[in-house]
């Protein structure tokens, strides 16, 4: 029978009893995370369950709000999620490919590029609203305007697109990161592979590199999607509309969004009492919405990897 040296003993001891907290710690915080969001769920639930209906679901806002549905603010918000994920997921998978793939990691301008994602990821969301509205409306807009249309009024105004844009913009830093370790964790002999036999860079990354880097890019989408579907503060200035019944379908229309809508309700309703209701309904629907639109990226992100995995099998 071995016996133990009293300082072998005691750094096991020490290692046992450490590892014990950060596996209780862990636990407790875990546990914490998950009461607040049942509690959370479970209350919106309670109260805005009993108010859906398919007349809730299928009408505009009537009665200053106290009546009628949200269907226009279903309808914007999908579209607002729809066109930023077409302007978000190709220029983030763009320079994620870039990063990693071309550029040189130890030069001045990749350094700058990595500090400007890092930076954007933590700018407040309200500053992407300002953004949005000084440069795509004030800038791009105002300047087209004046150069197509003899300084009417077309594409100088809050509009869905600005507002997509915008919001293009916020999430598109999660976009980057995520596609980048997903290329990281493409093997390196895949390329070497393809290189060896003829291909060239950009066919190794188109017909190689992508394929293997699917699962992660659309994880980054559905980030991106589960981010753009909550966010109000960038949009209050670039496209989003207090009360408008009529359905944005050009991207130059005004939108209604369930986000924006929530707020309304809540701040700018004049009987508090009669809009409750409607409140916890539409903060339902808002999360419903936002369960599906991630559940459909997640079905199509499934689909893709069984594919590719089919295929390397």
């Amino acid at each position: 029978m071995t016996v133990l040296q009293p300082s072998v003993f005691a750094r096991k001891l020490r290692s046992r009893v450490g590892d014990g907290a950060l596996l209780i710690s862990c636990g407790a915080a875990t546990l914490l995370v998950t009461i607040i969001m049942a509690t959370i769920v479970i209350d919106v639930i309670h109260h805005g369950a009993p108010r859906l209906s398919w007349t809730f679901l299928s009408k505009a806002p009537e009665q200053g709000m106290t009546q009628g549905g949200v269907f226009p603010a279903i309808f914007g918000t999908v579209a607002l999620v729809i066109m930023m994920t077409i302007a978000v997921v190709p220029a983030g998978v763009a320079t994620a490919i870039y990063l990693h793939e071309y550029a040189d990691r130890d030069s001045w301008l990749t350094r700058i590029i990595r500090v400007a994602v890092n930076n954007l990821a933590g700018v407040p969301s309200i500053v992407f609203g300002l953004f949005g509205l000084g440069f795509f409306i004030q800038f791009v807009g105002a300047g087209a305007d004046r150069l197509f249309f003899s300084g009417h009024k077309v594409l100088g105004q809050p509009a869905l697109l600005w507002a997509a844009l915008t919001m293009a913009v916020l999430t598109l830093p999660v976009v980057i990161v995520t596609t980048e370790e997903a290329l990281r964790a493409v093997p390196q002999e895949l390329r070497a592979a393809s290189l060896a036999l003829g291909a060239t860079k950009f066919q190794t990354i188109i017909k190689v590199v992508l394929p293997q880097a699917t699962a992660g890019i659309l994880t980054g989408t559905i980030l991106a999607i589960s981010r753009g579907a909550g966010e109000v503060a960038p949009i209050l200035f670039t496209g989003a509309a207090y009360y408008l019944p009529q359905l944005p379908w050009h991207p130059q229309n005004q939108f209604m969004h369930l986000g924006y809508h929530v707020y309304v309700l809540a701040t700018q309703s004049p009987d508090v009492d009669a809009s409750k209701p409607l409140l916890y309904a539409t903060v339902l629907v808002l999360l419903v919405v936002t369960f599906v639109l991630n559940l459909s990226a997640f079905v199509v992100r499934s689909r893709m990897r069984s594919r590719f995995a089919g295929g390397t099998s």
